[in-house]
């Protein structure tokens, strides 16, 4: 398997010019991330318990899961942005908006807002002790388990058909792990499939914890993880078992696969010829912060994609970015096209 030549300035100057001109679509689970930022030196004991009662200095609030993405394709310059979403009418509803207020050009046209259901939030304490980068205690998490009701699901099906004709490109995020009780359920995967194939050369990128194999007539990002199991592969494969489970998944859904595996890059297959390059990651140095760097590679791939260049080509500018995102601590990372250009100055 040959690796990817690596990007040059032309490419990369080409992506980030057409970026402005694009409209991104985003389907999917639509978390808030709230941090609670937690000093050490004030924890105090607390009376009715005797538990330590830490004490929150500090709140941070972002779009999370498919807003991590949303929160990307901003940061690189995209021209317009649609999320299609669910959200709970409760307070991280209400918070998690406001959020998305701030960026002008996300448009709010695809939100649903729902009074049975709550608003999927990450709650994550970050403790800081002198002298050391901030530590992130035991996540709360606030999930739906319960399986969409029919009416919300047809109110995601009229909203997917009503901006699919003003988009550029379609990322799809399914971050709920159990089964129709996110966004992207059965009937919205169909429904993906019949887009993709009414117009074969717009660019849809599907990411998904617990499904990526379900999907079909759409590229997919799986990672290392997600691609083994989905072909039924053991987590323990090698690289000749990897390969084998990505070229089943292109096979399967009948278009390009991005698989991510870590700090080796990305592993590209197509439905025809199989694995055929892998896109090197580019070397950091110092302490990363993996999460939502996946976020940030599918947001790099998709405006790629969507700006005309190959696969090879979008998956470079994927991982360029991605190695950005990671070396910001304690939150999730975004990378504009000044950082995209300073990073290249530095690995070229």
């Amino acid at each position: 398997m040959s690796c990817v030549p690596p990007l040059d300035t032309d490419k990369i100057e080409t992506i980030l010019s057409r970026i402005p001109c694009l409209t991104i679509g985003i389907i999917g689970d639509l978390f808030l991330d709230r941090y609670l930022d937690l000093d050490a030196a004030l924890t105090e004991p607390s009376l009715e318990t005797g538990l330590d009662a830490y004490q929150v200095v500090g709140v941070r609030s972002s779009p999370g899961a498919a807003g991590t993405v949303i929160n990307n394709l901003v940061a690189l310059g995209v021209g317009h942005v649609y999320p299609i979403a669910i959200l709970g009418d409760d307070g991280e509803g209400y918070e998690l908006r406001q959020t998305l207020n701030g960026q002008r050009v996300v448009h709010s046209d695809g939100l649903i807002l729902a009074s049975d259901r709550r608003t999927p939030t990450y709650t994550k304490p970050m403790l800081h002790e002198p002298g050391t980068s901030p530590r992130e205690l035991n996540r709360l998490d606030i999930k739906n388990r319960r399986p969409l009701s029919a009416l919300l699901e047809e109110q995601i099906h009229h909203k997917l058909a009503e901006i699919w004709p003003r988009v550029d490109a379609l990322v799809v995020l399914d971050q709920v792990s159990e089964a129709d009780c996110g966004v992207i359920t059965a009937r919205v995967r169909g429904q993906l499939a019949e887009l993709a194939a009414s117009e074969p050369d717009k660019f849809i990128l599907a990411d998904s914890r617990e499904r990526i194999g379900l999907f079909r007539g759409v590229c997919l990002k799986p990672n290392r993880h997600e691609a083994l199991r989905a072909a039924g592969e053991p987590d323990s494969g090698g690289d000749e078992t990897l390969e084998r489970a990505v070229s089943h998944l292109a096979r399967q859904a009948g278009r390009i696969v991005f698989c991510t595996d870590g700090g080796y890059g990305i592993r590209i297959a197509s439905p025809r010829e199989g694995v055929g390059a892998r896109s090197p990651a580019y070397p950091v140095s110092g302490p990363i912060d993996i999460v939502g760097a996946g976020d940030s590679t599918s947001a790099g791939i998709v405006c790629a994609m969507a700006s005309g260049v190959s696969p090879e080509v979008a998956a470079a500018f994927g991982n360029l970015v991605a190695s950005i995102t990671i070396q910001q601590l304690g939150t999730t990372g975004t990378a504009t096209p000044a950082q995209i250009r300073q990073r290249w100055s530095k690995v070229n």
